[in-house]
Protein backbone atom coordinates (compact mmCIF):
# COMPACT_ATOMS: atom_id res chain seq x y z
CA UNK A 1 0.00 0.00 0.00
CA UNK A 2 1.40 3.38 -1.00
CA UNK A 3 1.94 5.92 1.69
CA UNK A 4 2.48 9.65 1.87
CA UNK A 5 4.80 11.36 4.29
CA UNK A 6 2.55 14.45 4.81
CA UNK A 7 5.63 16.56 5.41
CA UNK A 8 7.11 14.46 8.19
CA UNK A 9 10.83 15.00 8.58
CA UNK A 10 13.68 12.59 8.27
CA UNK A 11 13.80 12.16 12.05
CA UNK A 12 10.43 10.45 12.05
CA UNK A 13 11.06 8.54 8.82
CA UNK A 14 14.11 6.94 10.42
CA UNK A 15 11.97 5.85 13.34
CA UNK A 16 9.32 4.18 11.18
CA UNK A 17 11.75 2.24 8.94
CA UNK A 18 8.69 0.81 7.22
CA UNK A 19 10.19 -0.66 4.10
CA UNK A 20 13.42 -2.09 5.47
CA UNK A 21 12.28 -3.47 8.83
CA UNK A 22 11.34 -7.14 8.67
CA UNK A 23 9.33 -6.86 11.89
CA UNK A 24 6.84 -4.46 10.26
CA UNK A 25 3.34 -5.82 9.63
CA UNK A 26 0.59 -3.93 7.81
CA UNK A 27 -3.03 -5.06 8.02
CA UNK A 28 -6.58 -3.78 8.34
CA UNK A 29 -7.72 -3.48 11.96
CA UNK A 30 -11.24 -2.89 13.22
CA UNK A 31 -11.66 0.64 14.61
CA UNK A 32 -13.25 -0.87 17.71
CA UNK A 33 -9.97 -2.63 18.54
CA UNK A 34 -7.94 0.59 18.57
CA UNK A 35 -7.32 2.76 21.65
CA UNK A 36 -5.92 6.31 21.63
CA UNK A 37 -2.53 6.89 23.20
CA UNK A 38 -2.99 8.28 26.75
CA UNK A 39 0.36 10.08 26.33
CA UNK A 40 -0.80 11.79 23.14
CA UNK A 41 0.87 15.23 23.13
CA UNK A 42 -1.96 16.79 21.12
CA UNK A 43 -4.66 17.66 23.65
CA UNK A 44 -7.09 19.35 21.27
CA UNK A 45 -8.23 18.38 17.78
CA UNK A 46 -9.75 20.92 15.41
CA UNK A 47 -13.17 19.60 14.44
CA UNK A 48 -13.17 21.39 11.08
CA UNK A 49 -9.81 19.82 10.23
CA UNK A 50 -11.11 16.37 11.22
CA UNK A 51 -14.19 16.88 9.04
CA UNK A 52 -12.06 17.87 6.05
CA UNK A 53 -9.84 14.85 6.53
CA UNK A 54 -12.93 12.63 6.83
CA UNK A 55 -14.19 13.95 3.48
CA UNK A 56 -10.82 13.15 1.91
CA UNK A 57 -10.86 9.65 3.38
CA UNK A 58 -14.32 8.98 1.93
CA UNK A 59 -12.96 9.89 -1.50
CA UNK A 60 -9.49 8.37 -1.41
CA UNK A 61 -9.33 6.13 1.63
CA UNK A 62 -6.61 6.24 4.32
CA UNK A 63 -3.43 6.99 2.38
CA UNK A 64 -1.04 6.64 5.31
CA UNK A 65 -1.45 3.72 7.73
CA UNK A 66 -1.68 4.29 11.45
CA UNK A 67 1.23 3.14 13.59
CA UNK A 68 0.11 0.90 16.46
CA UNK A 69 1.46 -1.49 19.08
CA UNK A 70 -0.28 -4.52 20.51
CA UNK A 71 -1.58 -3.76 24.01
CA UNK A 72 -2.96 -7.20 24.94
CA UNK A 73 -6.38 -8.88 24.82
CA UNK A 74 -6.55 -8.40 21.07
CA UNK A 75 -6.37 -4.61 21.28
CA UNK A 76 -3.93 -2.08 19.85
CA UNK A 77 -2.72 1.31 21.07
CA UNK A 78 -2.26 4.13 18.56
CA UNK A 79 1.28 5.48 18.52
CA UNK A 80 0.88 7.80 15.53
CA UNK A 81 -2.22 8.67 13.54
CA UNK A 82 -4.97 9.62 15.99
CA UNK A 83 -6.25 12.31 13.58
CA UNK A 84 -6.64 9.64 10.88
CA UNK A 85 -8.34 7.39 13.44
CA UNK A 86 -10.86 10.09 14.38
CA UNK A 87 -11.45 11.10 10.77
CA UNK A 88 -11.89 7.46 9.68
CA UNK A 89 -14.48 6.98 12.39
CA UNK A 90 -16.28 10.17 11.26
CA UNK A 91 -16.15 8.91 7.67
CA UNK A 92 -17.95 5.72 8.70
CA UNK A 93 -15.08 3.29 8.07
CA UNK A 94 -15.08 -0.04 9.90
CA UNK A 95 -11.37 -0.80 9.53
CA UNK A 96 -8.17 1.17 8.88
CA UNK A 97 -4.74 0.10 7.62
CA UNK A 98 -2.24 -0.14 10.45
CA UNK A 99 1.46 -0.75 10.79
CA UNK A 100 1.99 -3.03 13.78
CA UNK A 101 5.35 -2.46 15.42
CA UNK A 102 7.08 -3.99 18.42
CA UNK A 103 8.38 -0.94 20.30
CA UNK A 104 9.76 -0.32 23.75
CA UNK A 105 8.14 2.44 25.82
CA UNK A 106 10.76 5.09 25.06
CA UNK A 107 10.74 4.36 21.32
CA UNK A 108 6.93 4.45 21.31
CA UNK A 109 6.84 7.78 23.14
CA UNK A 110 9.49 9.23 20.86
CA UNK A 111 7.51 8.43 17.72
CA UNK A 112 4.22 9.68 19.17
CA UNK A 113 5.75 13.00 20.18
CA UNK A 114 7.74 13.61 17.02
CA UNK A 115 4.82 12.66 14.76
CA UNK A 116 2.77 15.42 16.34
CA UNK A 117 5.51 17.99 16.87
CA UNK A 118 6.38 18.00 13.18
CA UNK A 119 2.86 19.08 12.23
CA UNK A 120 2.44 22.83 11.82
CA UNK A 121 -1.15 22.85 13.15
CA UNK A 122 -0.13 21.59 16.59
CA UNK A 123 -1.06 24.11 19.29
CA UNK A 124 2.07 25.93 20.57
CA UNK A 125 1.35 24.95 24.18
CA UNK A 126 0.97 21.27 23.26
CA UNK A 127 4.17 21.53 21.23
CA UNK A 128 6.01 23.03 24.19
CA UNK A 129 4.78 20.30 26.52
CA UNK A 130 5.70 17.65 23.97
CA UNK A 131 9.24 19.01 23.69
CA UNK A 132 9.58 19.03 27.47
CA UNK A 133 8.37 15.41 27.55
CA UNK A 134 10.99 14.43 24.96
CA UNK A 135 13.68 16.05 27.07
CA UNK A 136 12.49 14.69 30.43
CA UNK A 137 11.44 11.18 29.44
CA UNK A 138 13.68 10.42 26.47
CA UNK A 139 16.79 12.21 27.74
CA UNK A 140 16.95 14.66 24.85
CA UNK A 141 18.86 17.92 24.93
CA UNK A 142 17.46 21.00 23.19
CA UNK A 143 19.94 20.42 20.38
CA UNK A 144 18.76 16.84 19.83
CA UNK A 145 15.11 17.88 19.92
CA UNK A 146 15.90 20.45 17.24
CA UNK A 147 17.62 17.86 15.06
CA UNK A 148 14.72 15.41 15.42
CA UNK A 149 12.12 18.04 14.56
CA UNK A 150 14.06 19.97 11.95
CA UNK A 151 13.92 23.09 14.14
CA UNK A 152 16.66 25.42 15.30
CA UNK A 153 17.77 25.42 18.92
CA UNK A 154 16.41 28.99 19.23
CA UNK A 155 12.98 27.81 18.05
CA UNK A 156 13.02 25.01 20.63
CA UNK A 157 14.08 27.43 23.39
CA UNK A 158 11.32 29.88 22.44
CA UNK A 159 8.70 27.14 22.66
CA UNK A 160 9.93 25.99 26.06
CA UNK A 161 9.71 29.56 27.37
CA UNK A 162 5.94 29.45 26.83
CA UNK A 163 5.65 26.97 29.69
CA UNK A 164 6.53 29.75 32.14
CA UNK A 165 3.40 31.75 31.25
CA UNK A 166 0.48 31.90 33.72
CA UNK A 167 -2.39 29.46 33.14
CA UNK A 168 -4.72 32.31 32.21
CA UNK A 169 -2.41 33.26 29.35
CA UNK A 170 -1.73 29.71 28.16
CA UNK A 171 -5.48 29.15 27.81
CA UNK A 172 -5.64 32.16 25.47
CA UNK A 173 -2.88 30.57 23.38
CA UNK A 174 -4.53 27.16 23.47
CA UNK A 175 -7.91 28.42 22.25
CA UNK A 176 -6.34 30.57 19.54
CA UNK A 177 -7.01 34.02 20.96
CA UNK A 178 -3.26 34.60 21.15
CA UNK A 179 -0.69 33.34 18.66
CA UNK A 180 2.66 31.77 19.46
CA UNK A 181 4.26 35.11 18.56
CA UNK A 182 2.12 36.94 21.10
CA UNK A 183 3.01 34.31 23.71
CA UNK A 184 6.75 34.67 23.04
CA UNK A 185 6.49 38.44 23.54
CA UNK A 186 4.75 37.94 26.88
CA UNK A 187 7.24 35.30 28.02
CA UNK A 188 9.94 37.94 28.24
CA UNK A 189 8.09 39.76 31.04
CA UNK A 190 8.88 38.64 34.57
CA UNK A 191 5.75 39.78 36.43
CA UNK A 192 2.84 37.33 35.92
CA UNK A 193 0.24 40.02 36.62
CA UNK A 194 1.74 42.16 33.84
CA UNK A 195 1.75 39.19 31.45
CA UNK A 196 -1.96 38.65 32.15
CA UNK A 197 -2.79 42.36 31.79
CA UNK A 198 -1.04 42.67 28.43
CA UNK A 199 -2.51 39.39 27.21
CA UNK A 200 -6.03 40.70 27.79
CA UNK A 201 -5.10 44.02 26.19
CA UNK A 202 -3.79 42.22 23.10
CA UNK A 203 -7.00 40.19 22.78
CA UNK A 204 -9.39 43.06 23.52
CA UNK A 205 -7.68 45.52 21.18
CA UNK A 206 -6.57 43.03 18.52
CA UNK A 207 -2.90 43.97 18.88
CA UNK A 208 -0.41 42.60 16.38
CA UNK A 209 2.65 40.69 17.56
CA UNK A 210 4.80 43.72 16.80
CA UNK A 211 2.58 46.03 18.85
CA UNK A 212 2.63 43.62 21.78
CA UNK A 213 6.42 43.29 21.54
CA UNK A 214 6.70 47.06 21.91
CA UNK A 215 4.45 47.07 24.99
CA UNK A 216 6.38 44.13 26.46
CA UNK A 217 9.70 45.95 25.91
CA UNK A 218 8.40 48.96 27.82
CA UNK A 219 7.13 46.69 30.60
CA UNK A 220 10.57 45.08 30.93
CA UNK A 221 12.32 48.45 31.29
CA UNK A 222 9.74 50.11 33.56
CA UNK A 223 10.96 50.67 37.15
CA UNK A 224 9.59 48.15 39.61
CA UNK A 225 6.74 49.40 41.77
CA UNK A 226 7.61 49.63 45.46
CA UNK A 227 6.15 46.77 47.40
CA UNK A 228 3.57 47.71 49.98
CA UNK A 229 4.53 46.19 53.32
CA UNK A 230 2.02 43.70 54.65
CA UNK A 231 -0.12 44.98 57.51
CA UNK A 232 1.03 43.73 60.91
CA UNK A 233 -1.34 42.18 63.45
CA UNK A 234 -2.84 44.63 65.93
CA UNK A 235 -1.18 42.74 68.79
CA UNK A 236 2.28 43.62 67.44
CA UNK A 237 1.35 47.28 67.10
CA UNK A 238 0.14 47.33 70.71
CA UNK A 239 3.32 45.60 71.91
CA UNK A 240 5.49 48.19 70.19
CA UNK A 241 3.57 51.01 71.92
CA UNK A 242 3.83 49.26 75.29
CA UNK A 243 7.61 48.94 74.95
CA UNK A 244 7.84 52.68 74.33
CA UNK A 245 5.67 53.50 77.36
CA UNK A 246 7.45 51.13 79.75
CA UNK A 247 11.05 51.67 78.67
CA UNK A 248 11.08 54.99 76.86
CA UNK A 249 12.83 53.26 73.97
CA UNK A 250 11.73 52.99 70.39
CA UNK A 251 11.62 49.49 68.96
CA UNK A 252 11.21 47.68 65.66
CA UNK A 253 9.38 44.38 65.37
CA UNK A 254 9.77 41.98 62.45
CA UNK A 255 8.15 38.62 61.85
CA UNK A 256 4.75 37.51 63.05
CA UNK A 257 2.97 36.39 66.20
CA UNK A 258 4.67 32.99 66.13
CA UNK A 259 8.22 34.05 65.37
CA UNK A 260 10.16 37.25 64.88
CA UNK A 261 12.67 39.73 66.25
CA UNK A 262 12.49 42.79 68.56
CA UNK A 263 15.19 45.45 68.25
CA UNK A 264 15.39 48.20 70.91
CA UNK A 265 16.85 51.58 69.94
CA UNK A 266 18.49 54.16 72.22
CA UNK A 267 19.83 57.55 71.21
CA UNK A 268 21.77 58.62 74.32
CA UNK A 269 23.74 57.25 77.24
CA UNK A 270 20.96 58.35 79.56
CA UNK A 271 18.38 56.22 77.73
CA UNK A 272 20.71 53.23 77.92
CA UNK A 273 21.35 53.72 81.65
CA UNK A 274 17.63 54.13 82.26
CA UNK A 275 16.97 50.84 80.50
CA UNK A 276 19.72 49.18 82.55
CA UNK A 277 18.08 50.41 85.74
CA UNK A 278 14.77 48.92 84.61
CA UNK A 279 16.44 45.58 84.10
CA UNK A 280 17.99 45.72 87.59
CA UNK A 281 14.59 46.39 89.07
CA UNK A 282 13.17 43.20 87.66
CA UNK A 283 13.04 40.32 90.08
CA UNK A 284 15.35 37.48 89.21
Amino acid sequence: MATKSHGLGRGLDSLFQMAEDDSTTIREIDLGELDPNPDQPRKSFDEESITQLADSIREQGVLQPLLVVASGSGRYRIVAGERRFRASRAAGLKTVPCIIKDLDVIHEMEIALIENLQREDLNPMDAAKGIRALMNQCGYTQEKVGLRLGKSRVAVTNLLRLLSLPDEVTEMVRDGRLSAGHARALAGIKAPEEQIRLAHKAVDEGLSVRQLEQLAARARTAPAKPRTPAARPAEMEELQEKILRKTGLKSSLTGNISRGKIVLQYSSREELEHFNTLLDSLQE
